[in-house]
């Protein structure tokens, strides 16, 4: 199934058809959920392959190896995307790990009832553009981001694939499920034993010292930018043109300062505050 060029448009937001069929997009709004299951919900690069590597290793007590045989989109299935019903079944991982860029005002209603655990990761937005920015040059499924300048205004302006960051963020956040954990990505990397250590007593799988210290060492950036089964290597080249760049590029915070001009970074401000004025999120988290 490549479609590398397809476009499927799903209430209104636009996903990859590569990845993706009106079909699959319509059962994961059905989708059964246990309340067993693990859920990691994330707006795209925003620290989604990083939480499936920490969810699986903690679920396994800090040992490597599932990690190192089978690769994350194996591990914890993307909800939404076209295997997802072949991959679910074929795993014999328990608690189930599921995966999910949608938004919550599209999962919500499968949600309802559920005591499923949503740990939804966030970043801050502007390095999530900027690594966004990076990945659409590496994936041809993904269209041509042009400028950055063009890039940034499609983000901020809601129309790249899985639309409006802010609406992702605010529905997660103000979201009703019963179970749900809010954690960002710079929250994992300025303490990520204080990070193992919050996500494993939410799942409900305390881990010993030595155990919290394993599953630091196997997420951290420079194992999964060496473990082929987590850097997506092994997504053929013709998929993910891994000659233009590497999935796991820098894995640094503050980033976007790198790329944001002044003029670029005062008007990011001036929507963000227009778009966010109505959210309890703390509003300096993406000025750093």
């Amino acid at each position: 199934m490549a479609r590398l060029d397809v476009i499927e448009m799903f209430h209104g937001i636009s996903f990859s058809g590569h990845l993706h069929t009106q079909e699959s997009l319509q059962s994961a709004l059905k989708f059964p959920f246990q309340d067993t299951d693990i859920l990691i919900a994330s707006y795209p690069k925003s620290g989604t392959t990083w939480m499936q590597q920490m969810v699986t290793l903690i679920s396994s007590r800090g040992d490597p190896h599932l990690n190192q045989t089978v690769p994350n989109w194996a591990r914890a299935p993307w909800l939404e995307q076209y295997y997802f019903a072949k991959a679910l079944e074929a795993s014999s991982i328990r608690p189930r790990v599921i995966t999910t860029h949608l938004s919550y005002q599209l999962l919500g209603p499968a949600l309802q009832g559920s005591k499923a655990k949503v740990i939804y990761v966030s970043r801050n937005p502007k390095d999530v553009v900027v690594s966004y920015y990076h990945f659409h040059k590496i994936a041809n499924f993904l269209r041509e981001p042009g400028t950055f300048q063009e890039f940034l205004n499609r983000f901020l302006e809601g129309t790249l694939h899985f639309g409006s960051w802010f609406d992702h963020i605010k529905g997660w956040t103000t979201a009703s499920v019963d179970n749900l954990l809010h954690i960002t990505y710079e929250e994992m990397s300025s303490d990520p034993h204080g990070a193992v250590k919050r996500v494993s007593s939410f799942i409900q799988c305390p881990l010993v010292e030595d155990e919290v210290n394993n599953c630091v060492q196997y997420s951290s950036f420079s194992s999964m930018k060496d473990n082929k089964m987590v850097n997506y290597t092994l997504v053929p080249g013709e998929i993910m043109d891994h000659s233009k760049g590497s999935f796991m590029r820098k894995g640094e915070t503050g980033d976007w300062k790198s790329m944001f001009t002044e003029e670029q970074n005062q008007y990011f401000e001036s929507i963000f505050k227009s778009k966010m004025q109505d959210s309890t999120l703390e509003s300096k988290s993406h000025r750093n």
